[in-house]
């Protein structure tokens, strides 16, 4: 009776142990947690098209204002911003403040943890949207 109870036991904790191992793998990367916020309006991986913000794929070394077929207000063509992780840590904290004129409405990410959690996940991409 105590080797039933303990199988029990044992049991019981593992299948706890893989419930929160599967909770986990549904939320492999806080940063894309984070786009979650930006998905609304941008998009990002394979088949990613422009929305109310342009698609993101490849936006590490990418110039501001420069996404194929995405119309840019003229405070981000005329930027000369390259995307690199300090550029977007600036921007992403207030993007109005960073490009004045641009059409971006976003409250910003305040939170530097967030922020560069955000920017590992965007820079994970490649221009055709696949994962580096």
């Amino acid at each position: 009776m105590k080797s039933v109870r303990a199988a029990t036991v044992i049991l019981a904790a593992m299948a706890q142990s893989l419930l929160v191992f599967a909770a986990q793998a549904q939320d492999a990367s806080p940063g894309e947690n984070s786009f979650k916020k930006c998905a609304p309006c941008h998009s990002i991986g394979e088949g990613a098209k422009n929305k109310v913000g342009p698609e993101l794929n490849g936006i590490d070394g990418r110039h501001s204002g420069t996404a194929e077929d995405y119309n840019y207000s003229d405070a981000n063509k005329n930027s000369g911003i390259t995307w690199n992780k300090d550029v977007f840590l600036e921007y992403i904290k207030d993007p109005r403040a960073k490009i004045p004129g641009t059409k971006m409405i976003f409250p910003g990410i305040k939170n530097e943890t967030e922020a560069g959690d955000l920017w590992t996940y965007l820079a994970s991409f490649k221009a055709d949207g696949t994962k580096k």
